[in-house]
């Protein structure tokens, strides 16, 4: 009888550690097979992150590239358009310049003079070494310098020292061409010429640009 309920004992011991070795069997198949997809799934969407951050991050570099593309455009375009107003405005000085050296005639061919303010000091001939080229003083051209001359005026220094009262006389005497000395500001660029300095209206007389 013992032995009987010692197999007995013994099956049961073995059918239980049978049942234990299917339940693992069965949990591994079961969670093997939930945790498998999941991982794969966790791991496509690491992915699909990203590469979506990667794609974000070449935008935003794209739309800095734009944005500096754009920045620059609109540098140069100020840049043309401000040159476009400076060239615009020395062509009308010329044009005018020219246009009045057409049509100059003496200063007071009855040699009366206007007696608006008071006439600045005259040379009756340059110093040594020549006069001036008074054209380099944007308004002045070629016949509108010998009326200067015609007036003792052929040095830069002499209009740069221009007081209020002279300008108004010079304006006044200047038949033909009235109110220039004003109107284009001699005594500041005579003021630069005289000192050395040079301005872009000068540089292009210097050159041969004008006056042909």
């Amino acid at each position: 009888m013992f032995e009987e309920w010692g197999f007995l004992i013994a099956e049961m011991v073995l059918l239980i550690i049978l049942a234990a070795l299917l339940g693992l069997l069965v949990g591994w198949i079961i969670w093997g097979r939930r945790g498998g997809p999941a991982g794969a799934e966790t791991d496509g969407l690491k992915a699909d992150l990203a590469a979506c951050r990667k794609e974000a991050n070449a935008k935003d570099t794209r739309i800095a590239s734009l944005e500096g593309d754009l920045a620059a455009a609109r540098n140069e375009a100020q840049a043309a358009e401000k040159a476009a107003m400076e060239a615009a405005a020395e062509a009308v000085a010329v044009a005018e310049a020219v246009e009045a050296d057409h049509g100059a005639h003496p200063v007071h061919p009855d040699g009366v003079e206007e007696t608006t303010g008071v006439k600045p000091a005259a040379l009756d001939a340059p110093r040594e070494g020549g006069p001036d080229d008074l054209k380099q003083i944007k308004g002045i051209g070629p016949k509108l310098e010998k009326l200067c001359h015609a007036l003792g005026f052929y040095h830069f220094d002499q209009i740069a020292n221009w007081t209020a009262e002279e300008i108004a006389w010079v304006d006044a005497n200047l038949e033909g061409f009235k109110g220039r000395v004003t109107r284009d500001d001699w005594v500041q660029q005579a003021g630069i010429l005289a000192a050395g300095g040079n301005t872009a209206f000068a540089s292009k007389v210097k050159k041969g640009d004008l006056y042909k």
